[in-house]
């Protein structure tokens, strides 16, 4: 079977770019954590990267955006799980099972998270970023459980249950990256996703 070399090259590509904006991440996330982000040029997270400046401004607009890739990778994936989701599996459900295969795949001791949470909050220029990112991240995902459901585009219900979902993963974040005990970022999501799937009335 002849294999088109046009597609070989193609993919070759994407995944040099992938590893790109993946060192630079590593490298504002490092550099951020060592020496607080507002002492952190863009010039030394590409030095650090081993790139060059006009290299990192192709891959992201600023120092903000690149330390919030991770997070919109792993929201990315979960959209994608979720869409994989079997047809019968209440949409709540294929959520929740979405977020931990998330879990699993980087695994509870991934510290990266955790610091990404504390420098969003502590610095208004990535949280703003964040929380924009997560409200284009949560109206596509109702479009997903609208779908999936059978409901129509932009009701309630899908608009509800992304929102809550979404607010509860960014909470359950902010809760395990502060807490001293040995729970999970699952379980504290868990806990979270549990008090939300209770009626308050």
């Amino acid at each position: 079977m002849r294999t088109n070399s046009g597609e070989i090259n193609g993919g070759l590509r994407e995944r040099k770019k992938e590893a790109t904006r993946k060192a630079l991440h590593e490298a504002t996330m490092r550099l951020a954590v060592e020496h607080g982000l507002d002492e952190v040029t863009v010039e030394a997270i590409a030095d650090a990267a081993g790139v060059s400046r006009r290299t990192f401004s192709n891959y992201f607009a600023g120092k903000e955006d690149a330390l919030l890739y991770g997070d919109e990778q792993r929201i990315r994936v979960l959209m994608e799980t979720f869409g994989a989701r079997p047809p019968g599996e209440s949409s709540w459900t294929a959520l929740r099972v979405s977020f931990h295969a998330i879990v699993d795949g980087v695994g509870e001791a991934d510290l990266r998270w955790a610091a990404q949470a504390r420098l969003a909050r502590v610095h208004s220029s990535v949280q703003a970023r964040q929380l924009a990112r997560y409200a284009t991240f949560e109206l596509t995902l109702a479009e997903l459980i609208a779908a999936r459901d059978g409901l129509p585009p932009g009701g309630a219900r899908s608009r509800a249950m992304a929102g809550a979902f979404m607010a509860a993963l960014r909470i359950a974040a902010h809760v395990w990256s502060d807490e001293r005990s040995p729970r999970t970022l699952g379980e504290i999501a868990d806990e979270l996703l549990d008090e939300l799937a209770t009626p308050f009335e």
